[in-house]
């Protein structure tokens, strides 16, 4: 699903013109980059959460040439999904993939 789709889905879900729907997700994704920005986790019960991820700098290999590099430190963005989003992931899958439902 792409940005476009989940505003159209939102518009349509809500009576909401394509404009609003559009400025509610661009509020909600916003506020969630400002938060991970300030080192805060953005934790959406039922959802998941979102945190910052630190590397510190590393030497590394270029792997054309060979030669070593240094790679600078950076921030990165994780999700780890909450247990009912794994879980709806997941319904239907235990009783297909366990052998004695085929028996």
């Amino acid at each position: 699903m792409t940005k476009a789709e989940l505003i159209e889905a939102l518009s349509n879900k809500l009576p909401l013109p394509k404009a609003d729907a559009e400025r509610a997700i661009n509020i909600l994704l916003d506020d969630i980059i400002a938060a991970l920005k300030q080192g805060e986790r953005v934790n959406i019960s039922g959802f998941g959460t979102f945190s910052v991820s630190s590397r510190q700098a590393r030497a590394g290999r270029n792997p054309k040439t060979g030669e070593t590099i240094q790679i600078s430190a950076s921030r990165s963005a994780k999700f780890k999904p909450g247990k009912q989003l794994k879980d709806s992931l997941n319904e239907g899958l235990d009783q297909a993939a366990s052998p004695a439902a085929s028996s």
